[in-house]
């Protein structure tokens, strides 16, 4: 991008102090990295939304998310905002109250939010795939009528209950138990890392019943024996609601039961659809990193040149471009399988492994390149490279998706 675009909007956005640094990026000025064209790959419908979430995210989200980040503060008076760009649900269908969209349209959206921070697409994510996805998949009519609308319009707030204090991959192994009470059910258990719990009205526990069976269960928040207490101690994700689900005896209808699904199908196929939008979220982190780099280094000067014109640095730069172009290739052909039904979750993990594995070298790369102001908050890679910390751990860390692969080239299980 040429300094010209941008030097201006630059120095308009400088600290009035003359003893700071220059400003050597402006978050106005994004542009998008499409080195191989893959707009063209794209609908227009699908080009449409994805621009219409990219400039509500860089207009209205950019200048707030570095205080929610400080403060430990989740933006909620965004989520009816979310509602009305069809955030929360995009794959749902619209007599549910979702947008009805295609995988590619999904990904493109979880881009865009996660383009500015990490923790408000685990929002989303957590909505769509984690509480909405179950309850349009497996549960029955009157579940779906009572929460899918509210879900997707941002009335009602759900989480997701999986891993546990001393499980993490290893959901078979989970703690909580569901017992059967006459027409009810008596849940006990601990759920841990629980995205939005904190904030919302409906949980998906995922819990073990008296014949061993993991099965799927819609707990209200407000039901005795229910706590929510939030994890804040935090350096990752700090914009987003991270929280434990306590479940001490708590008594629900036995209608509250997921009825199409049981075993570890149910949470892992969730789990699938959440991983889907991670690779493409993921990316968006690393857009928006290399942003901020290619500003950098065409603003930047020393020795009596732009940075930009050194060898090293344009390698770093080359580098970037190669694997976010890499990505996003493998982000559409992705999207393209699950839109027509045939993906492998094999598959989903292999652009979970490479896409967060990337992106984080990517924010690291864009760190050393800003130098010593690359730690402050006057640029956005930190926190994106501390909430990828986060990313590149939860829906299966970077070595369980290895040996998933591993598993399925090789024909050999390296898990036991």
């Amino acid at each position: 991008m040429p300094e010209s675009s941008h030097s201006s909007a630059i120095a308009d956005a400088a600290p009035s102090n003359a003893a700071a640094p220059p400003r050597t990026w402006d978050p106005s000025a994004f542009k998008a990295l499409d080195y191989y064209a893959i707009d063209e790959l794209l609908s227009d419908e699908a080009r449409a939304i994805r621009d219409e979430v990219r400039s509500f995210m860089t207009a209205e989200v950019s200048p707030i998310i570095e205080e929610h980040a400080e403060n430990e503060t989740f933006p909620d008076h965004l989520i009816s905002e979310f509602a009305r760009l069809g955030l929360l649900g995009p794959k749902v269908p619209e007599e549910y109250g979702g947008g009805g969209h295609d995988s590619i349209v999904y990904g493109l959206m979880m881009q865009e939010v996660e383009r500015i921070d990490s923790g408000l697409r685990s929002f989303c994510s957590v909505t769509g795939s984690l509480v909405m996805y179950p309850i349009w998949k497996y549960g029955s009519e009157e579940q779906k009528r009572r929460w899918l609308p509210s879900l997707a319009a941002g009335e009602a707030i759900g989480c997701f209950g999986l891993t546990e204090p001393y499980v993490g991959s290893n959901p078979s192994d989970m703690r909580t138990t569901a017992r059967q009470d006459g027409d009810s059910f008596i849940i006990n258990g601990h759920k841990r890392w629980s995205t939005n719990a904190s904030i919302a009205d409906v949980a998906v526990i995922w819990a073990k019943t008296e014949d061993d069976t993991i099965r799927g269960f819609l707990v209200e928040t407000d039901r005795d024996g229910v706590s929510t207490p939030p994890i804040d101690d935090t350096l990752s994700l700090r914009a987003a609601v991270t929280s434990e689900v306590v479940l001490d005896n708590v008594r629900i209808p036995g209608g509250n039961i997921l009825p199409e699904v049981s075993g570890l199908k149910g949470p892992l196929s969730c789990l699938n659809q959440a991983r889907y939008g991670i690779c493409w979220g993921a990316i968006g982190a690393a857009m928006a990193c290399f942003d901020v780099a290619q500003q950098h280094v065409t603003n930047r000067e020393q020795f009596g040149r732009k940075i930009g014109g050194f060898q090293l640095v344009q390698e770093r730069i080359v580098e970037m471009v190669q694997e976010i172009t890499k990505a996003q290739l493998l982000n559409w052909r992705l999207g393209t399988l699950m839109t027509a039904g045939t993906v492998r979750p094999q598959q989903v993990s292999l652009a979970k492994r490479n896409n967060c594995s990337a992106a984080l070298d990517i924010a690291r790369s864009a760190r050393q390149l800003l130098g010593g102001n690359g730690v402050t908050k006057m640029y956005p890679v930190m926190r994106h490279m501390a909430n990828l910390e986060s990313v590149v751990t939860y829906e299966g860390t970077h070595e369980i998706h290895t040996l998933i692969v591993g598993r399925d080239v090789t024909g050999e299980n390296a898990f036991t």
